[in-house]
């Protein structure tokens, strides 16, 4: 037996002799445990995580001791990147237009200059995306666009209509946004041709 286990005959005998004591029988309970804990949160969880759960159960341990007990087992926490939805999609085959704003983002008069921009919300049911028109001179968001896709129609150009009608345009007007593809399309550039001064 000990041939096949690779185990020397006195090391047997020894372990015969002395068995393991109380603390290294609460240790193994702990680590088997721990180990439990890791696999059923599909090894993500590291120490601190771990030491909640544990005293969730009713075991009393501190944090340094996890870790430790972890890091001799080589039980190591799965780290994910966060998921980050992408807004901008500059990789387009739409000409950019010039920055005229140029980072001057004083505006005197309303209805000179607008930014806008698009970013997305994390809801229950999924992905939202809002598109804002704010108006630099008093920081007002004059549109504004709640969507379950990026497409232009429902993004960059109803938060366009919904500011036009908020605002009407009675001025020479610098619209500013990023380079993404809602903006640079010929859907949306065709709304601001309406508006623009020859």
């Amino acid at each position: 037996m000990c041939k096949v286990l690779l185990v020397s005959t006195s090391g047997f005998y020894y372990w015969l002799k002395h068995p393991l004591n109380k603390r290294s029988v609460k240790q193994t309970e702990l680590l088997t445990k721990i180990a439990e804990i890791h696999k059923d949160s599909k090894y993500r969880y590291g120490s601190p995580r771990i030491t909640a759960e544990l005293k969730f159960m009713g075991v009393i341990v501190s944090r340094p001791r996890v870790a430790r007990l972890m890091r001799k087992a080589n039980i190591k926490s799965i780290i994910r990147k966060k998921y980050r939805v992408q807004t901008t999609d500059s990789n387009h085959g739409y000409q950019p237009a010039p920055n005229i704003l140029n980072r001057d983002f004083y505006a005197e008069h309303i209805g000179q200059k607008w930014v806008s921009d698009l970013t997305y919300i994390r809801t229950g049911e999924g992905w939202l995306y809002l598109t804002t028109i704010m108006d630099l001179a008093d920081r007002k968001i004059v549109g504004w666009a709640l969507s379950e896709t990026m497409e232009a129609e429902k993004t960059t150009i109803a938060a366009w209509q919904m500011a036009i009608k908020n605002r009407p345009i009675m001025q020479a007007l610098v619209f500013h946004s990023d380079r993404g593809v809602q903006y640079a399309c010929n859907e949306f550039r065709r709304q601001l041709m309406e508006f623009s001064v020859n």
